[in-house]
């Protein structure tokens, strides 16, 4: 079984070696020592959140944490093409939802979508709370899943917003595949960028609209299929990146 992950200091990450021994405090040595009761020579991994991961072992259980001795140390590299998750606002938690699926199935980051159907609405101090939440839920799961990166979280774009991110991404080399259930060309098909980010958009419940579809396709987007079935909010973007990872050798 894999180690548990644990989210350290970046800059003590950042300066370990092999040898070395590194204090995992705060909230996240308070859960390994006390919540978890890790015991001294288990195994435990400790990442940056930025693709630093020092595999150790527990050396000690002091007041304010726990003392990791370094056995090994990893730096994973970035992706060639980050794959980027809009996922519109929706109610009922199934944005979050998709954004926690989304982080265990490999997302390098999620962009909070004001889309013109979502019924949910970020404003004010609503939208720093719940921008916060997404937050804490990519990094759960980035723990849960084991990574040494955890997915940035962006500010909330509307639809023209995000349409002006789609031509600056395009521009750049990357690419748009917005999800949609009218589109002729299968998600199996549609041509991935060599370089760039890749932004996979998904509506809300409502669905995207047409003059809202065409503002993104406009900008560069590709309206893509994903399959034979309509899919909730919540599964349609973790599904689609599934596929997206599959495609370009990450599960290879």
């Amino acid at each position: 079984m894999s180690a548990p992950v644990f989210l350290g200091d970046p800059t003590r990450v950042q300066a370990a070696s092999v040898g070395d021994t590194v204090l995992l405090d705060g909230a996240e040595g308070r859960h390994a020592g006390v919540v978890q009761r890790k015991a001294v020579g288990e195994r435990v991994d400790v990442v940056d959140g930025a693709g630093a991961r020092l595999v150790g072992r527990i050396a000690s259980v002091v007041s304010d944490g726990v003392l990791v001795e370094v056995i090994e140390r990893v730096d994973e590299p970035a992706p060639a093409v980050p794959l980027v998750l809009v996922q519109a606002l929706a109610k009922g938690d199934r944005d979050e939802l998709a954004i926690e699926a989304a982080t265990e199935v490999g997302a390098d980051g999620v962009l909070p979508w004001q889309a013109d159907r979502s019924i949910v609405v970020w404003r004010g101090d609503r939208a720093a709370k719940s921008r916060a939440r997404w937050l804490g839920t990519v990094r759960t799961a980035a723990k849960q899943s084991r990574r040494a990166w955890v997915p940035e979280v962006g500010l909330a774009v509307d639809s023209r917003a995000l349409a002006t991110r789609i031509a600056q991404v395009v521009a750049a080399g990357g690419g748009a595949l917005v999800l949609h259930e009218e589109a002729s060309v299968p998600i199996a098909e549609a041509a991935l960028p060599a370089g760039g980010e890749l932004l996979v958009v998904v509506g809300p419940e409502g669905g995207i609209g047409d003059d809202e579809l065409r503002r993104l396709t406009d900008a560069g987007a590709r309206a893509v299929r994903l399959g034979p079935h309509v899919l909730r909010t919540s599964t349609a973007g973790p599904v689609a990146l599934a596929l997206l990872a599959q495609r370009s050798g990450r599960w290879g």
